[in-house]
């Protein structure tokens, strides 16, 4: 069994990430193996929360250039993770 900080890696810190937590809608950096099941138990251990749902989605790297070099960003696991009514995580 894996411990959640080798499946949680960090919080997505956007605009429109930042927006959801009204709604008690969080999204997070994850392990790229990591099942639905896993990412579910990770939360309601790390934060002592219920988690309602979790979508996931595998993002794709992009080409990024600076000056004359260019190179790509990294590839990563994103959970959206939705809380159930009353919980919240503070961050």
């Amino acid at each position: 069994m894996k411990h959640y900080s080798d499946i949680i890696y960090s919080p997505v810190v956007t605009e429109k990430s930042m927006a959801e937590r009204q709604n008690g809608v969080y999204t997070f950096k994850v392990c790229k193996t990591a099942t639905k099941p896993e990412i579910k138990k990770a939360v309601e251990d790390a934060f002592n929360v219920k988690v309602e749902s979790v979508n996931t989605l595998n993002t794709k790297t992009k080409r990024r250039r600076v000056g004359r070099y260019e190179g790509t960003t990294k590839a990563y696991k994103k959970a959206i993770v939705k809380l159930q009514n009353g919980s919240s995580i503070d961050l």
